[in-house]
């Protein structure tokens, strides 16, 4: 197939109507549709930034989501923590002066002169203040779920298949 002046024509047109490579391809007939992107490259027709508009679209629609009352996202927890005003100051502490009820999160290299612990109040059952909790640990992944749900059994399931198949 040879891209008559015709064809050429057409692809410009439509290009310009902003239809995808695809859907020129099969109008035109007879054309893939990387032989229309080629074509549209070799034309120097103006790029399609498709990507970047669904991007934007998908950046506000997750905003929008993340707007939703009652749902609380990790980098939501950070940001009101630090904009509350009633949350504890850091408490410069050194390691001599660390013990069970402060945050033992660790500010800077112990190499370096100005090295020092949170010492926020840490929370119950927890070796960190709020903020350092929210750093610390991550939400579990699936593959961890599937380990707790089979807690209760002496070997997890998928070790036990592992086990089986050697």
């Amino acid at each position: 197939m040879s891209w008559t002046p015709e064809r050429v024509d057409k692809l410009k047109e439509l290009w310009g109507n902003g239809n995808t490579a695809s859907q020129i391809a099969s109008i035109i007939g007879e054309v893939t549709r990387n032989a229309v992107i080629g074509k549209a490259y070799r034309l120097n027709l103006a790029v399609k930034s498709i990507s970047k508009k669904s991007g934007v679209k998908q950046a506000s629609q997750s905003r929008e989501n993340a707007a939703q009352p009652g749902r609380k996202t990790r980098r939501s927890k950070f940001a009101s923590l630090l904009l509350d005003k009633n949350f504890e100051p850091e408490n410069p502490k050194s390691l001599e002066e660390l013990h069970d009820e402060i945050c033992r999160w660790p500010i800077g290299h112990p190499d370096e002169p100005n090295f020092y612990f949170c010492g926020r109040k840490s929370l119950k059952n927890f070796s960190y203040c709020k903020l350092h909790v929210l750093y610390a640990f991550q939400p579990k992944n699936k593959k961890e779920d599937l380990i707790e749900k089979d807690k209760d059994d002496e070997v997890p399931q998928f070790i036990e298949k592992k086990i089986k198949s050697a």
